[in-house]
């Protein structure tokens, strides 16, 4: 779609052109951006020029740029002992687009976007990621992506601030983990995504994401019983409502899909 409201897109080289103002927005992919009429905006803001590596691995992080792509991160060949990098192509495919979106569709920008069934909200939020945030006065900030996505189409970022990337700790990648998504239809937007993850200690990590309006992560110190982990989704109180899934409907696949991911993951 054509932007008729934009003045400018302005290429950013070093993080002194960054400057974002009230009127401004960054641009990565802008699989978004371009969906839908952007009237107050008048500037995008480009963060490709910025150079960013799209990924980094260390012995401690797997470290993805905002500007990754989906196909750059979908296309990192397996890494031994990475036992949950079957995630990645598993959230992937749940944001039921054409995988010539994935050629452009970015980490960040579906991060920032913030829909209930942003896949790689699902995919950071259970394997434990860290949003890096740039903040206007040239510092930076830290906080879980967990609580970085605050509910639909909200975030943590302040006027200003841009996600400069998304630090997964290999320590979770190299977890057992497992994967259910459910859908109205076979090709539709995801209804409900749960995913579990055995930490080396013995419990549990369960993640809700697609069926609520905002991630939710349930920590277990041991496995849990049925009864438990039912009565732990019992409590969250924001189950989504739009076309592609009414609260009761979302609320009961969620509950069957976790006890699916706990009956695995035992």
């Amino acid at each position: 779609m054509d932007l008729t409201s934009l003045d400018r897109i302005r290429a950013a080289h070093d993080r002194t052109e960054l400057a974002l103002g009230p009127r401004s927005a960054p641009l990565a992919g802008g699989t978004w951006l371009f969906s839908e009429e952007q009237p107050h905006l008048d500037e995008l803001v480009d963060l490709t020029t910025l150079g960013w590596p799209a990924v980094e691995v260390s012995s401690s992080a797997l470290l993805l740029a905002a500007t990754c792509t989906i196909r750059t991160l979908v296309d990192l060949p397996p890494v031994p002992g990475w036992t949950s990098q079957l995630l990645v192509t598993q959230c992937a495919r749940s944001l039921v687009a054409s995988e010539k979106i994935w050629d452009w569709a970015t980490v960040g920008g579906n991060l920032c976007v913030a829909l209930p069934a942003g896949a790689m909200t699902s995919l950071t939020v259970a394997l434990d990621a860290t949003a890096v945030v740039w903040t206007p006065d040239g510092g930076e900030r830290r906080e879980p992506v967990a609580s970085f996505v605050t509910g639909v189409r909200t975030t943590t970022l302040g006027p200003g601030e841009v996600l400069r990337a998304v630090a997964i700790p290999t320590e979770a990648l190299a977890q057992p983990a497992a994967f259910r998504r459910v859908a109205l239809t076979r090709h539709g937007r995801s209804g409900a995504i749960v995913i579990g993850r055995r930490p080396a200690d013995g419990g549990l990590v369960v993640t809700l994401t697609a069926g609520v309006t905002r991630p939710h992560r349930l920590a277990f110190s041991q496995l849990p019983r049925a009864d438990e982990l039912r009565a732990a989704i019992e409590q969250v109180d924001d189950w989504y409502d739009d076309p592609h899934g009414a609260p009761d409907w979302r609320r009961a696949m969620t509950l069957r899909l976790a006890e699916q991911v706990r009956e695995e993951l035992a």
